[in-house]
This record gives C-alpha cells, structure tokens and sequence, in this order.
C-alpha cells in the first residue's frame, strides 16, 4: 500500500515538473532547458514576497508565479526567437540562461538549508495504515486537476486550439493566418507557469535550495523523452513508469538510486525507442 500511494504521489510530482517543458517543445519545437532553473525562481520569490514583505502567502504565490510567465515570455522574446530553427544553438542559449539564473541566486548568497515555504495544510490522513500527509493528497489532487484543464483548454479555447494548430501543422497555421512567434511566446510563459505551479505545490515539502533546478530539468527531460518530446499526454504516462519505478528503486535499494532511474530511462529509450512511447508522427493531435 505505500508503495502505490507514495508511487502515484511521486508520479503526480514529475508530471508536475515536467508538462511546461513538454508543452513549450510540443508547441514551438524549442527545448526549455531554463525550465528548472524557472522552477527554483518561483520558489526563492514566494518566500521573499512572504518573508521579506511579509505579503500575504497567496498573494505571494500569484506575483511569483506571474513574473515568472513573464520572465519565460522575455526569454523566448528576448533570446530564443533569435536562434529558433538551429536546435544546438537553441539548447545552449536555453541552458546557458537557466544557468545563469541558478548560479546567479548563488552568489546573491541563497545558499544552504534555510529557505521554506509553508504547506497549505497541515496535519495527516492515515489510508490502509500508512500516513501520508494533506499536503502530498494536494500535490496529487492539484496534479489531476491540470492535466485536465490542459485537455479542456487545448480542446475548447480559442488560444488552446491555435496551439493545438502549431504543434500539429506550423506551416497550415501561418496560412491560416496564426503568429508563429506569439503562439510561442504564450507557449512559453504558459510553460512558465507550470514550472512555478510545481514549485509552489512541492516546494513545501521540502527546503528551497539552488541545485533542486538541475534535478527538476534532469526529471522534466527523462520524463519527456520516455513519453515523446512533444506529447504532454506521453509526458503524463512516462510520469507514472518513471515514478513506480523510482519508488520500487528507493524501497529495494535505496533513495539514493534515484536520480539514477531517470538517467537509465533515458540512456534506454534513446537506445531502443529514440522517439519516445508516444512520440510518432502519425497521431499529430496527440502532441497536445
């Protein structure tokens, strides 16, 4: 029973971290590799906003998360937009940006074991005699809620539906008279977004600290790969193998194995399935 309650927690966790990086490359086909280092910006400005303003937590939460929309837009804006089409130069210029902000919080001195956010619930429940914590029921509850507003937005909005366009057809969309470049932009402070929206929601259960960027873009690109770069749905599905797998890993062998799961599920999708469970060219509507 642990097993499966903490293994869907963990798998609710990594889709969490990982759909903005999918849906930013299922849309405009560019590898966010600042995509952890967004994360761990949502994190620090929430707890300046609540440590240093004293403002309120969920006021907090909506600033951080809204600068950090911005700061993904005026990366793509800024920088990507330049270099979009060349896909080296593009997971350079993303990665060196992503680092740049990491080592920046760095030598601004947020370092150490000391930054936290608060949870939004506290106490326990106890489920088949295992006690698991409100918390993590949020983090699970929240994780279902937005991989079904993403299906209904993509679906059912006039912006959803024109990103569904993108991934799909680039080039039938710019006939049909949709901005490539603004699809983008959305796409990427949308992607933003979900970044800060995982960091708020996990964040809580454990302490701020610089380096989470790297595990989280570490996580969001195994889990990519494995579902298909692209396919937020594939995303989701990866999130659950990767997930059981890394909780079976931390219960037999132990927890420091695993970062080790996802780097083996890359090393052997790219060896036996380069493209991922569902990253085929023949069901373009499932990329988003």
């Amino acid at each position: 029973m642990d097993i499966f309650i903490y293994g869907i927690f963990n798998s609710i966790s990594l889709a969490l971290m990982a759909l903005g990086f999918a849906l930013v490359y299922g849309i405009s086909r560019v590898p966010n590799f600042a995509h952890g280092a967004l994360y761990v910006v949502t994190g620090f400005l929430t707890w300046g906003f609540l440590r240093t303003l004293h403002l309120n937590y969920f006021l907090s939460i909506l600033l951080a998360m809204l600068i950090t929309g911005i700061a993904g837009a005026l990366i793509y804006q800024l920088i990507l937009v330049r270099v979009r089409g060349m896909a080296i130069s593009e997971i350079i210029a993303s990665y060196a940006m992503g680092l740049a902000i990491i080592e920046g919080f760095r030598w601004w001195g947020f370092k150490g074991m000391t930054y936290t956010l608060p949870v939004f619930v506290e106490g326990s429940i106890t489920i088949g005699d295992i006690p698991i914590d409100w918390q993590r029921i949020l983090v699970m509850a929240v994780g279902a809620a937005v991989v079904g507003f993403l299906w209904l937005f993509t679906h059912y909005t006039k912006i959803g539906l024109a990103l569904r366009g993108m991934a799909q057809d680039e080039r039938a969309s710019l006939m049909l008279g949709i901005d490539s470049d603004r699809m983008a932009v959305v796409a990427m402070s949308f992607g933003a977004m979900l970044a800060g929206l995982a960091a708020i929601m996990l964040l809580p259960l454990g302490n701020i600290v610089v380096e989470k960027g790297y595990d989280v873009l570490i996580l969001a690109i195994a889990v990519c790969i494995v579902g298909g770069l692209g396919s937020w749905m594939g995303a989701v599905v990866a999130s659950f193998l990767i997930g059981f797998a890394q909780i079976f890993t931390v219960v037999y062998l132990g927890a420091h194995f695993q970062m080790v799961v996802a780097l083996l599920a890359i090393i052997v999708t790219l060896v036996l399935r380069p493209s991922g469970l569902f990253g085929r060219q023949k069901e373009l509507e499932e990329r988003v």
